[in-house]
């Protein structure tokens, strides 16, 4: 390996670490708060709040255990990554600086857009914020294809 080479690899090892902390930390602050989401949801139902419960409500359910459970399981997609970006060690990043905005930006579109489609429904249907859905879904689904391809050389 020659001298510029291992200037570059070693230059990215702290990248890295910041990267897989960035994750970590994202990934357990982002858990907390659809955990706590899950809370205030089993407590509106517990309670039988109409806005939650009720007949005409029933869209308004599912879009919030949606955003709940997606929200739940892309925090622990971000520990899983920051995990995989700690252990696997230097290589070439350029796919990781479009991965990790990616995930990022899933895990906000994703939830969020269940969780705003919810808050005003029409009819039965979601509200315009369900839109944010598909772009949160292609935005996780190229984060994770390109961790696929990369970290498992």
């Amino acid at each position: 390996m020659s001298e510029p080479d291992a200037r570059e690899r070693g230059s990215e090892a702290p990248l890295d670490l910041d990267r897989s902390r960035l994750h970590l930390r994202f990934g357990f602050w982002t858990l907390f708060v659809f955990l706590t989401l899950g809370l205030v949801l089993e407590t509106l139902h517990g309670f039988k709040v109409g806005w939650y419960v009720g007949v005409t409500s029933q869209t308004r359910r599912l879009m919030f255990t949606l955003a709940h459970a997606h929200g739940t399981l892309l925090g622990l997609v971000h520990i899983a990554f920051g995990l995989a970006l700690a252990a696997h060690g230097p290589d070439s990043r350029r796919w990781l600086r479009i991965a990790s905005p990616l995930l990022r930006a899933a895990s906000v579109l994703l939830p969020g857009g269940f969780l705003l489609g919810g808050v005003v429904i029409y009819g039965g249907d979601p509200g315009v914020g369900i839109l944010l859905v598909p772009l949160g879904a292609l935005a996780a689904m190229v984060a994770v294809f390109l961790a696929a391809r990369h970290l498992g050389r």
